[in-house]
């Protein structure tokens, strides 16, 4: 289990390292999901590997939301008094990802539509001959 930790805090500690370099605006565990990513894309690991530790983290996640949980409620006083704003502010960002997702969503699914029926075509008439 210390070597599935190990790479899973691996990639996420790569990742921290990455983020340190100036003009990179991602986070860095983000970064290290990403380079996860890349290594279970590439077979690099296999997901098999990190299986257990996966599902361990992912039935204890609960465990890790206790500490921003308690964060929070330092801030109870300034939630209460600009509460309105950051109402305001979530539902209209929640709509904005929404829409950008749906019309992305949307842009690309017939992009590759119109590309594979391209594709088909030209292979439908390259067997004619």
């Amino acid at each position: 289990m210390a070597k599935q930790f190990g790479i899973i805090f691996g990639c996420l500690a790569l990742g921290e390292l990455i983020a340190l370099i100036p003009g990179i605006g991602i986070p860095g565990s983000i970064l290290g999901m990403l380079i996860l990513t890349f290594l279970l894309e590439r077979k690099i690991v296999r997901p098999e590997t990190i299986k257990p530790v996966c599902r361990f983290l992912i039935s204890n996640m609960a465990f890790f939301f206790i500490p921003p949980g308690v964060a929070l409620m330092l801030y109870f006083d300034l939630i209460a008094s600009e509460w309105i704003p950051i109402t305001v502010a979530t539902v209209v960002s929640i709509l904005i990802v929404l829409l950008v997702t749906g019309h992305l969503h949307q842009y690309l699914h017939n992009r590759f539509k119109h590309h594979n029926r391209h594709i088909n075509h030209k292979d439908s008439h390259s067997h004619d001959k």
